[in-house]
């Protein structure tokens, strides 16, 4: 949350609690097992940036990847009226969905270091 103001900070957690309850409750299976990672707000409050992924990790492919974000930019209009309700601002904000690659990368980076481990582990036997 580096940058944001303290209001905005705080904007963004309730966002984040309110759009993970929401996403519990959708019935549409593109929405399945998402996680909302992080919320942005703009200081003015007028944009939050939210980041998601899937629980499944590097399991998910691309496609699946531009389907839960298409399924999400379909409930976008519902999600956004229930957050705006929830978080009682005077303009519910724009909610701009974003898959975070940074799991993804904290993956690759651990299956590289245990590729390295085997490789001098067998290194050391032979």
């Amino acid at each position: 949350m580096s940058g944001q103001g303290l209001r905005s900070a705080r904007v963004a957690a309730r966002v984040r609690e309110e759009l993970a309850a929401l996403l519990r409750d959708m019935a549409d299976p593109r929405l399945f097992g998402v996680l909302i990672s992080r919320v942005e707000m703009t200081d003015d409050l007028q944009t939050a940036r939210v980041f998601v992924r899937n629980e499944l990790g590097t399991a998910q492919g691309e496609a699946e990847r531009r389907s839960m974000l298409k399924g999400l930019e379909a409930a976008g209009g519902r999600l956004r009226r229930d957050v705006g309700k929830a978080v009682q601002l005077r303009r519910a904000p724009d909610l701009k969905f974003i898959y975070d690659t940074g799991q993804d990368s904290a993956y690759r980076v651990e299956e590289i270091l245990h590729e390295i481990r085997m490789d001098d582990a067998k290194r050391d036997k032979g």
